[in-house]
């Protein structure tokens, strides 16, 4: 997640875009209802209790013009930081928007991302009113991040894994303990990720981005465990489906294990080296098989 691509000029084009395409729907619906505001009301049409019940509802939202059109820390932060700097996300831009198109209809939402890059400011201001949760296993780059963004979340953690034990991990994943849907701390299948913080697991992710942790040489922990892990969280929400994104499928590991513990059922789309999977709840309706059932194979 913190390689140069040769799209940094379209997506900061892009990016700036949106930010002031938000900030100026911002700006004339509250103008629209300032004005709107101060046009007298009819007594005919609402009672005196309901014209000062309306009034109170506007000053509580909107208590100056200044406060309603003021553009959120977070997106001109992402403005500021992305027109500056000459490190753009590993993402290309056709990647960026498979993303950005689920955001656009569930943000504000739970999204919980695995790698804390130069792409992260960008996550969080898409998903702004909602929690955007970033995993990262470097403790000296979290320190480096968070001290320019203080307000991005993230947590350090460890994996115990290795890029050259891929091939041992999958037979694991395919036994019976890594088919049965239950929280991964309680979860027999050795690909689970099991010594994260409650909140990892506590949660109602909405989306799961898998772009970490290290996987481009054999000695690197590779995403394994964070894919597996990313489909056990969707299939073992109460209710509901969680969309879950994996980047780089154009290597081994994340090419192979989406495939098997994502689905090749559940996935959505793939548009370059991203994979969308669209993963319900399984314990919203028993019985439910770990992938779908192959329409083909059942004729």
């Amino acid at each position: 997640m913190r390689t140069k691509t040769q799209s940094s000029v379209n997506l900061k084009v892009v990016f700036i875009s949106c930010s002031i395409l938000i900030f100026l729907v911002i700006f004339f619906a509250r103008s629209n209802i300032s004005s709107s505001s101060s046009k007298p009301i009819s007594k005919t049409n609402l009672s005196q209790e309901k014209v000062e019940e309306n009034q109170h509802k506007l000053v509580e939202g909107c208590p100056t013009t200044q406060q309603c059109t003021k553009m959120p820390i977070s997106l001109s932060d992402a403005l500021v930081h992305y027109v500056t700097s000459n490190v753009t996300p590993q993402q290309t831009f056709d990647e960026i928007s498979v993303s950005k198109r689920v955001l656009d209809k569930k943000s504000p939402c739970n999204f919980l991302v695995f790698g804390l890059g130069h792409d992260s400011l960008m996550w969080a201001s898409l998903n702004h009113g909602g929690r955007t949760l970033f995993i990262e296993e470097d403790k000296a780059w979290i320190a480096i991040v968070t001290k320019k963004f203080p307000n991005l979340e993230s947590y350090h953690v460890v994996y115990d894994t290795k890029v050259k034990d891929s091939d041992k991990l999958m037979e694991f994943g395919r036994s019976e303990d890594c088919r049965s849907v239950t929280d991964p701390r309680t979860s027999k299948c050795e690909l689970a990720l099991k010594d994260f913080p409650a909140d990892f697991y506590e949660t109602k992710w909405d989306l799961i981005m898998v772009d970490a942790p290290t996987g481009y040489h054999e000695e690197a922990p590779g995403r394994m465990s964070a894919i597996y892990t990313a489909g056990l969280l969707a299939r073992n929400r109460e209710d509901g489906e969680t969309d879950v994104f994996v980047h780089d499928v154009n290597r081994p590991v994340e090419d192979e294990f989406s495939a098997t513990f994502l689905c090749k059922g559940y996935m959505r789309e793939q548009n370059g080296r991203l994979r969308h999977f669209t993963i319900p709840s399984h314990r919203a309706r028993a019985g439910r098989p770990f992938c779908p059932v192959d329409v083909d194979r059942r004729r």
